[in-house]
């Protein structure tokens, strides 16, 4: 290594000590300032058994130590701000400044999720402007904004079609996944109440279409694809595929991980899929859920509709929004409130700030 790189790289210590190491008694990060009021007796006002009388073992080091202690760990993350991510399908990795910016705005931050709707009809814009946008997108019908992952999207999609099923007399048995779907799709199917079979790919990495047919029985429910698959490769039938399986009386779900490819150039409700999920932090921008404080909202076709997650946002004649809890063949809450507000204004600041005429620009690799 050259004495220049070197020297560029000293601030990066990968023998970074344990706090606990630095410590010392007697050391001080901090001191609060002087009372200005009369002390309260703690054990009193609490409870004598609700009052800790400190943390044993806690390390006592100085404020720079704590300082140079967590800025140097910083160091050792990989970031967006240091390189590309080469991460399979998860292709956005980058949360831009002005989502940030805007979900901290006063109004949309310190907005109170228990509060009257009339209170809330901004934030309740945000969300049905979102809703409109992603509609838009993928060229569905509706759509619900709960669910708080990609995978957890999945299950709402398959509940949904297993709703929709059990209404028309049999939820069936099987749901098809091919080889080259995302990984997480078997697993959703089980957990959904389904068993799986597998669909292997042609020769060229496409679903065979003649093996398909012959899979699709009676007791198909559905078929998940991948689109592009995780192969990196576009399904070229998908029209042919989705009328093989309605033809039966299946359903094709579209699993979105990979939507950040078809973003502006092809709509899925188009060429035919009947339920698909987004995963917003691959194709919109916002931070990785991790499967909690994300989002992986569910989009349909018209006739999956009445089964969507209770409550649904509702607009009236005047504009005036709500939240509709009562609805007969709902699945039932998917999650809190209408999804995590928070992630959804970064994918909405992310969609305005680029518009139609970004999203349908020819991809180019950098």
């Amino acid at each position: 290594m050259s004495d220049r790189i070197k020297k560029a790289s000293r601030h990066v210590n990968q023998s970074e000590g344990l706090i606990f190491e630095k410590s010392s008694p007697g050391k001080r990060a901090f001191e609060l300032p002087p009372l200005d009021v009369p002390p309260a007796d703690a054990a009193r006002a609490l409870g004598a058994q609700h009052r800790s009388g400190g943390v044993e073992n806690f390390p006592e080091v100085s404020e720079i130590e704590v300082l140079r202690h967590f800025t140097r760990l910083s160091t050792w993350n990989y970031a967006i701000d240091l390189g590309m991510y080469p991460l399979g399908s998860c292709t956005m990795k980058y949360n831009p400044r002005v989502n940030e910016f805007v979900a901290r705005l006063d109004g949309i931050a310190t907005e109170h999720p228990y509060q009257p709707q009339s209170l809330s009809q901004g934030c309740l814009k945000i969300l049905r402007l979102l809703e409109k946008c992603l509609l838009e997108i993928t060229g569905m019908d509706a759509i619900t904004l709960q669910p708080a992952a990609g995978a957890h999207g999945e299950l709402t999609g398959l509940l949904l079609i297993r709703a929709y099923l059990e209404k028309q007399g049999n939820p069936r048995k099987k749901v098809l996944v091919p080889d080259s779907a995302h990984g997480t799709n078997p697993a959703t199917a089980v957990i959904a109440g389904y068993e799986v079979e597998n669909i292997r790919s042609d020769s060229q990495g496409q679903i065979d279409i003649a093996a398909l047919r012959d899979q699709v029985t009676p007791d198909v429910a559905a078929l998940m694809l991948t689109n592009p698959s995780t192969l990196g490769i576009f399904e070229q039938h998908i029209p042919e595929i989705a009328e093989t399986l309605h033809a039966k009386g299946g359903l094709l779900y579209m699993d979105g991980a990979n939507m950040n490819a078809l973003a502006g150039v092809a709509r899925p409700g188009d060429f035919g899929v009947d339920v698909m999920h987004l995963n917003l932090h691959k194709t919109f921008s916002t931070p990785h859920g991790g499967g909690g404080p994300g989002a992986g909202p569910v989009a349909t076709k018209r006739i999956l509709e009445p089964f969507l997650p209770a409550p649904v946002l509702v607009e009236s004649k005047d504009g005036t929004l709500a939240l509709n809890h009562h609805r007969k063949e709902s699945i039932g809450r998917v999650r809190a409130f209408t999804g995590n507000f928070g992630v959804l204004v970064r994918a909405l600041a992310y969609t305005l700030a680029y518009g139609p005429a970004s999203a349908r620009r020819p991809r180019t690799r950098s």
